[in-house]
Formats: C-alpha cells, sequence, structure tokens
C-alpha cells in the first residue's frame, strides 16, 4: 500500500463527520471549521473516488451506497485510532484508567478490596466513578466498566468475562421471625412479604424460576439501590436477595445468612473497555478480577 491508495485524510474527516451526523453545518461545528470547508472537503474526496458520496434529502444529506459502505469503514478506522491514542498517551502519562461501576458495586465489593488491588497491580492508578443504569455503548467518560449484566453486549465493547452470577436470599440473624423464615421453602419463602429493589426488579423472579416455583406475590418494601436494599436486611427489616460476592463479607461476619444458598443465572460479571483497547493494565486488572471472583 502506497500514501496514493488512501484518500486525503482531511477530507476523510469531514466526510466522517457529515456522514455520522446527517449534516454539514453539524459537521463544520465538530471540526471547528467553517461550513463552506466542510463541504469542499467532501467534494474533494467525492472527486477523488470518483463516485458520489452524499444526494440532497430536502434540507438533509441522504448517503449513497459508496457513501454508506465509506462510511462504516471510516467510522470504524477512527475509532480504532483513538482508542490506540489513548492507550498511548495513558501509558505515556501514568494517568488514573477511569473504572465505572454501579454504586452498590462499588460500595460493597470493589472499595472493600482497593488494599489487595494496589499490592496486586501496584502500578494502576484507578479512578473510581459510580453510574446507575446502562453504560452507553461508547463508554463516553470511561475507560472500562465494571458491571454484573446479561449479554449481548454492545459490538463497540471489548468483554472480559470474570464470573457468573450467583444470586439468593438473605436475611439478618436479628430478624424477629429469623427460625420460621429460615426453615421454609422457597415456595413458602417467595408467599411472604420479601424486600425489593427498583433496580433489580426481576431478581426474585429470576431466584423463583431456576426454583421451579411461582413467582413473589407479596409485595413488600422497595428500595431504589441494592446498597439500601441490604442494609435494610442487616437491619433486620426483612428477606432481600442480592448477588453472591456483594454480601459474602457480611455472610463471613454473620451480619447476614442466607438459608437458601445461591444459584447461578444467566447474568455475568463483566469488565467492558472499548473494542480496539488494548490497555495492558486493563488487561491485568480483568486477570485480578477473575482470582477475585473465583
Amino acid at each position: 500500500m502506497t500514501d496514493s491508495d488512501l484518500p486525503p485524510l482531511n477530507a476523510l474527516r469531514a466526510f466522517e463527520a457529515a456522514a455520522r451526523l446527517g449534516s454539514l453545518s453539524r459537521a463544520a461545528e465538530a471540526l471547528h471549521v467553517t461550513h463552506g470547508a466542510v463541504s469542499r472537503q467532501v467534494r474533494l474526496l467525492e472527486d477523488w473516488l470518483g463516485t458520489p458520496l452524499f444526494t440532497r434529502a430536502g434540507r438533509g444529506l441522504r448517503l449513497t451506497p459508496a457513501g454508506s459502505r465509506l462510511r462504516d469503514a471510516a467510522g470504524d478506522a477512527f475509532a480504532r485510532l483513538q482508542g490506540a491514542t489513548a492507550t498511548i498517551r495513558r501509558a505515556g502519562s501514568g494517568q488514573a484508567r477511569v473504572l465505572g461501576c454501579p454504586g452498590s458495586l462499588l460500595a460493597r465489593w470493589m472499595i472493600p478490596r482497593l488494599p489487595r488491588l494496589a499490592e496486586a497491580l501496584p502500578d494502576l492508578k484507578l479512578h473510581l466513578s459510580p453510574h446507575e443504569g446502562a453504560f452507553p455503548p461508547s463508554l463516553d467518560g470511561f475507560d472500562a466498566a465494571l458491571l454484573i449484566a446479561t449479554p449481548p453486549w454492545p459490538a463497540s465493547w471489548r468483554v472480559r468475562t470474570l464470573a457468573v452470577e450467583r444470586i439468593g436470599p438473605v436475611l439478618s440473624a436479628r430478624h424477629a421471625e429469623v427460625d420460621r423464615l429460615s426453615a421454609l421453602t422457597p415456595d413458602a419463602l417467595l408467599r411472604e412479604p420479601l424486600l425489593h429493589t427498583t433496580s433489580r426488579p426481576q431478581a426474585w423472579p429470576t431466584w423463583a424460576s431456576l426454583h421451579g416455583a411461582a413467582a413473589p406475590g407479596s409485595p413488600g418494601a422497595d428500595f431504589e439501590h441494592l446498597y439500601f436494599l441490604l442494609e435494610a436486611a442487616a437491619a433486620g427489616l426483612g428477606v432481600a436477595i442480592a448477588p453472591q460476592e456483594l454480601v459474602a463479607d457480611d455472610l463471613a461476619a454473620g451480619r447476614l445468612l442466607a438459608p437458601w444458598g445461591f444459584v447461578g443465572t444467566d447474568a455475568q460479571w463483566i469488565l467492558a473497555t472499548r473494542r480496539d483497547d488494548d490497555d495492558a493494565q486493563l488487561e491485568a486488572l480483568a486477570a485480578w478480577l477473575r482470582l477475585e471472583l473465583d
């Protein structure tokens, strides 16, 4: 391949922005140039290729078949360049990687393990950023995301599977009816008022299905986040349900009990990065996380 085999880079960048944003004006704003500059670069690229890339659609633009093909290739190429340069810049500057994860996972699992992480990977600098809800496919604002979720994943992600999620009901030894509740079968337990979380409304129905039982019929108290749900259970307010790893320390300390054990679900613990990010530090983090979850 020679330089003459490749289109002018500025023209390709202008085209990619216009194709992605659907407008020469918006592309000009994104690239901090004039509308005329973008228009000239697109015409230059069309002349170089010998084929039109856009047709007019009212006040907007519509990609031709050739334009659609080039948009996909250019978008992928620029994403790969962005990922590679970000990795090189991080390695050169020693800057912290931004790790996003749900607040409950951060508070109950990740933060207690930070001393062990620092001992195992002393060169890794992390900035932990709580994030609720779905992560954007672009992972904007994050170098990586640690979460428990169910596939499929966004095509733009590179996913390292860390462990299968295991969930189970838990309650406090201080609960007024701990002996009676602990002796119940799953069917009988699911007829009791149970503690729920709005961030994971399917947890109890999933557990019921895995035990061949009917879905819970007695609504109980509802909490916005898993962290509050488990604090309520530890205070003796009822039976909650949670991933095994997030209550392991409480079980070991006797703060919570799990008389019904834990079962695997379709969800997985994963570490996600942008698809083309080959950061060796994040690979080391994934390996450490797998050992912690083993």
